[in-house]
């Protein structure tokens, strides 16, 4: 009994990187270059210190258009993603910029990506949550 007990408390505990983004407020402000106001992150320190690493999320494809090699994948399928009105914020989905061009995926299809966390505060033309060199570990 007490191996397993130490056993536990000597393991990492795997922490999702959609609980982690979940730390991030947003409050709006107005976007002089848009004429419009937009969600402006927060990040937490946690958030930050993922900055620059990798990381890896499993999220549903959405079938978005971007240009390159770009997708986007969120926590939630298709029809409750934050896109679509599901009640959700920006911390649920994530832009994921591969190396290379990927054979076609389906909507809501799993994918299992890893890739280098660049937090975006300021550039509206993309995701706030982005992974960077991805590549897909499973699917």
């Amino acid at each position: 009994m007490h191996i397993l007990i130490s056993l536990i408390l000597v393991l990492p505990i795997q922490i999702s990187g959609w609980e982690v983004f979940a730390d991030t407020k947003f409050n709006w402000q107005w976007a002089e270059e848009l004429g419009a106001e937009v969600e402006i992150p927060t990040f937490s320190n946690k958030v930050k210190q993922l900055e620059g690493s990798t990381i890896t999320l499993t999220g549903h494809y959405l079938p978005l258009e971007l240009e390159g090699e770009r997708i986007i994948i969120s926590k939630l399928p298709y029809a409750s993603c934050f896109f679509c009105g599901g009640g959700v914020g920006q911390e649920s989905v994530a832009e994921v910029v591969f190396n290379s061009r990927q054979r076609p995926f389906r909507t809501d299809e799993m994918l299992t990506v890893q890739g280098t966390l660049r937090l975006n505060k300021d550039d509206y033309e993309h995701l706030v949550f982005i992974l960077e060199d991805a590549k897909i570990i499973q699917l």
